[in-house]
C-alpha cells in the first residue's frame, strides 16, 4: 500500500467518523441504534456549493436532506414575479429531513449565500438503509412528532399574542 492510498483510506475513515458524530447529534436520527447510524454515515456524501448555487429549487422533489457543515444558506420563496428571503441557516442546521420519507415538492428554494459545504443524504439511500432497519421507523416518527410540537409551541409563543389570525392557523400538531 502506498502513502497516497493510506492517506486516502485515513481520510475516508475520518470523514465516516465525523459523519457518524453529526448524525448522532441530529434529532431526526438521534433515536436510531448505532448500527443504523453507521450505515447512514457511510451513505452520506459531502458536497461544496459556491455562493449563489441552488441546493434545491421550489416546486421540485429532489429527495435530499442537507446538514450544513460550513457556510450560510438562504431560504427563498417565490411568489408571482418576486423571490423573497424567508430566513437564513448556518452551520449545524439540518434541512429537508421530511423529504427522506417520501415524495415531497419543495415549498422553498435553498441557495448558498456563501461558500457552503453540506453533508447530504438522499431518499433512495435512506430508504435502502431503512429496509435493513425497519424497527427504526417509529424512532424517526417520534423525532418528527417532537419537532412539529416544538415548532408549533414556538409559533404560539412568538405570534399569537400579536397576531390573532395566526392563532386561527394553529393546529399543525393535530394532523
Amino acid at each position: 500500500m502506498n502513502s497516497y492510498t493510506a492517506d486516502s483510506e485515513l481520510s475516508r475513515s475520518t470523514e465516516f467518523q465525523q459523519n457518524l458524530e453529526i448524525l448522532r447529534r441530529i434529532r431526526f436520527f438521534s433515536g436510531l441504534p448505532l448500527e443504523a447510524l453507521k450505515v447512514l454515515a457511510y451513505l452520506c456524501t459531502r458536497e461544496r456549493f459556491k455562493a449563489g448555487d441552488r441546493l434545491f429549487q421550489q416546486d421540485e422533489d429532489d429527495g435530499q436532506a442537507f446538514y450544513i457543515l460550513s457556510g450560510k444558506v438562504s431560504l427563498l420563496r417565490a411568489q408571482e414575479d418576486q423571490e423573497d428571503t424567508v430566513r437564513t441557516f448556518e452551520q449545524d442546521s439540518f434541512l429537508g429531513g421530511l423529504s427522506l420519507l417520501g415524495p415531497m415538492r419543495r415549498l422553498f428554494s435553498l441557495k448558498a449565500a456563501t461558500e457552503v459545504t453540506c453533508l447530504i443524504l438522499t431518499r433512495e439511500k435512506f430508504t435502502k438503509a431503512m429496509t435493513q432497519f425497519s424497527a427504526c421507523i417509529p424512532k424517526i416518527m417520534e423525532a418528527i412528532v417532537h419537532n412539529v410540537r416544538l415548532w408549533e409551541e414556538r409559533q404560539l409563543l412568538d405570534h399569537t399574542r400579536v397576531c390573532t389570525e395566526c392563532l386561527h392557523r394553529a393546529g399543525v400538531s393535530l394532523v
